[in-house]
């Protein structure tokens, strides 16, 4: 995972850090601006939003998830610091339009990346982010390949959250992505009978780690800074798997010295209600069924990993 930290921070900069990267299109709806740069092309697009650049932007899919980030802050002081950083495909003349957005929003986001047409998640690394949300999933998949976190934002209507609802609430799928694949491939290659066998007998061994291990270690250190009772943030594990395949999953997070807020075992339940139940402000998935699923209730990151998203060039195919 790309380290939080930089040989050009100030000395007093916070040891606790938690680096969230967002593209324009998964912290604003660009729908209508998008429309122009797929049916009339880059120069119309540009013209499009210069034209258009004293208009605010409606709040994107991400929007709320990146307004309470960076409400942690408050609570945090002088012990931790969770920065957002813009990372766009426009160039600064077009993405003005952004960051005057950003300002009438209220938004603390002083970074930003524009590449011009570019993939911008060669710089994921180089600003250290734990996690990168985009609209493109091409973008995300190179992110993840780098080693970062990654999730592709799904379109959905923004939602708002309850102006006193600060609480941050951030839901991950395990197999493919708090874990490796290793169990979903013997799923898919011989069933759930030899799926279930194995990880029965596994059952004392700790997963492999996932793409998302790391941002839930960040998540974890801003956890421990605050009172269990009194957390701004709260994570669960909303998994397929059922009993008995469940021990192997609170083992692996016992080995890795984690602690999870809920655990939901749903044994092959549909996930979106649960999800809608824990209020969840994200929520991560390797399946895109389950994506299509959650993505009416709760905003949904689609994850580009493992066995359940070969592409035909990739190697295994």
């Amino acid at each position: 995972m790309p380290s939080a930290t930089d040989a050009g921070e100030p000395a007093d900069a916070p040891r606790i850090r938690l680096i969230v990267a967002i593209s324009s299109r998964a912290l604003f709806d660009l729908s209508e601006s998008h429309r122009v740069f797929e049916e009339q092309g880059v120069e119309a697009y540009h013209a499009y939003q210069v034209a258009h650049e004293t208009e605010i932007l409606a709040p994107g899919v991400a929007f709320s998830l990146v307004r309470k980030l960076l409400a942690l802050n408050e609570r945090l002081g002088d012990r931790g610091r969770v920065e957002v950083i813009l990372l766009s495909r426009n160039s600064s003349d077009t993405g003005l339009r952004v960051f005057n957005s950003i300002r009438h929003h209220g938004l603390a986001i002083r970074c930003a990346a524009f590449t011009s047409g570019a993939s911008p998640y060669r710089y994921v690394s180089a600003f250290g982010a734990h996690l990168f949300l985009s609209a493109d999933r091409d973008d995300v998949r190179q992110a993840l390949n780098a080693g970062c976190a990654a999730a592709t934002i799904l379109p959905a209507p923004a939602r708002a959250a309850a102006e006193d609802d600060e609480e941050l609430r951030i839901a991950f799928d395990g197999d493919a992505v708090l874990f490796s694949d290793e169990s979903e491939r013997i799923f898919r290659a011989e069933g759930l009978a030899a799926f279930t066998a194995n990880e029965v007998a596994a059952a004392q061994q700790p997963l492999s780690d996932g793409p998302f291990k790391g941002f839930l270690v960040a998540l974890r250190r801003i956890q421990a800074l605050f009172p269990i009772e009194r957390a701004p943030l709260r994570t669960a594990l909303i998994t397929a798997r059922g009993a008995p395949t469940h021990e192997r999953v609170v083992r692996t997070l016992r080995a890795w010295n984690i602690r999870i807020d809920e655990s939901l075992f749903l044994d092959g339940l549909g996930k979106g209600p649960f999800l809608a139940a824990f209020d969840a402000d994200i929520f991560f998935d390797d399946q895109e069924h389950h994506c299509r699923d959650t993505q009416g209730h709760v905003a949904t990151g689609h994850v580009p990993h493992g066995i359940a998203n070969l592409e035909p060039s990739d190697p295994e195919c």
